[in-house]
């Protein structure tokens, strides 16, 4: 294949184990969900010479990669928060078509529940007293509190209302319901959500991500070793990554985010709109990420985000299925969930989802075309993937 010219297929996925793992460690989760992403893509360990990972090791990804036994040529370690995959991934398509790597693994693992259950870290983050952290820290500003702060501008701007935000967190647990990995799948009410605790205003308990132990990889590759692979590829057709802001106060616009720039950028790449999107797998610590997001990839115009998620619409038989396997407010969310993402995704593209959340188009065939879109930090950071079975 001519350098540059060679397209890069999704030819592997798999999770680790998920939920509540209070006897592992995340190097195992790393190198369960390698074993099992090239078991599922039947190609051999030896193809490997692209690695990625993020947020464990002294020497990220040197580490990993050491305990997985792989001694990669093309390596990756971005660290942008739950975009990091996505951002991966994207580097990972540019790396393969321009001839610097074969195959690219992409692995995550993580026990920060178990971790916080043990004493072994807090559930705080800490950015240190340095850099634009600096002028935030002294009030307190936690990084719910700035997702906190993001919506109700929302609310104010353009009227969405707690019932609406709430909704998101009905839909997805409906979606849950189906998947038999997910850590929560008793169906809610939206008084179920609205009636909890408020963490941080406006966000109720359940309006905020669960807290999981677990990992999983996705292997991408040239397109001549599609022929070698028993499942059907799914390929990357375009993808766009942006940055924003750290500091709350060079965020020009709490309504806006990164996600508006490499949703753009993503579709363009790949010759696509959004209105042809099947299926879209989006970051969601909190229900407001989901909304904002969907305006921001174009699904629905500024400020509709609360109407246009009404009446099932997110659901697995809904008008646009978004989160399929319950997202981060039901299924998973081990710290960084953007990789997560990916593999739904894909399988949703393979139609291998289990009976009652796999998506079919009109005429029943599994969808066509989906979209990944991460969010890093308090909307600092945005990743966003379009895969597509042709």
């Amino acid at each position: 294949m001519t350098p540059g010219k060679r397209r890069a297929a999704v030819l592997g996925v798999a999770l680790a184990d998920c939920g509540r793992l209070d006897t592992t460690t995340p190097y195992a989760l790393h190198a369960q969900a390698a074993r099992r992403a090239l078991a599922d893509s039947g190609l051999g360990k030896d193809l490997v010479d692209g690695f990625a990972s993020a947020g464990l090791g002294t020497l990220a990804p040197a580490d990993v990669a050491e305990y997985l036994g792989l001694r990669p040529t093309w390596v990756d370690s971005t660290a942008v928060g739950g975009s990091t995959w996505e951002v991966m991934a994207a580097h990972a398509a540019d790396a393969i078509a321009a001839g610097h790597a074969n195959a690219v693994l992409l692995v995550y693992g993580s026990t920060a529940r178990a971790d916080i259950r043990a004493g072994r870290r807090t559930a705080a983050l800490s950015f240190g007293n340095r850099g634009p952290a600096q002028f935030e820290a002294p009030y307190g500003h936690t990084l719910i509190a700035k997702y906190a702060m993001a919506a109700r501008r929302h609310m104010h701007q353009y009227g969405t209302t707690p019932a609406q935000l709430a909704d998101i967190a009905v839909q997805a647990r409906a979606n849950a319901a189906h998947n038999p990995h997910a850590m929560y799948r008793t169906p809610l009410t939206i008084d179920d959500v609205l009636s909890g605790p408020v963490i941080a205003d406006p966000f109720t308990k359940l309006q905020c991500c669960i807290r999981s132990d677990g990992g999983c990889a996705v292997l991408l590759a040239a397109e001549e070793y599609v022929a070698d692979v028993a499942k059907p590829p799914v390929w990357v057709l375009g993808a766009g990554t942006a940055v924003s802001h750290t500091a709350m106060s060079e965020w020009e616009d709490f309504t806006v985010t990164p996600a508006a720039v490499s949703g753009r950028l993503a579709f363009e790449r790949a010759g696509v709109a959004p209105h042809e999107i099947d299926v879209a797998e989006l970051y969601d610590a909190f229900t407001y990420m989901t909304l904002v997001t969907l305006e921001d990839l174009g699904f629905c115009a500024k400020g509709e985000g609360g109407a246009f998620a009404a009446d099932g619409r997110l659901t697995v038989h809904g008008g646009l299925p978004v989160n399929t396997d319950g997202g981060g407010l039901s299924a998973c969310h081990p710290g960084m969930r953007g990789l997560f993402l990916l593999v739904e995704a894909v399988r949703q593209l393979r139609g291998e989802a289990e009976e009652g959340r796999q998506v079919r188009t009109a005429d029943g065939a599994a969808p066509r075309l989906a979209v990944a879109s991460g969010t890093g930090g308090w909307f600092c950071s945005s990743g966003t993937v379009v895969l597509g079975r042709d």
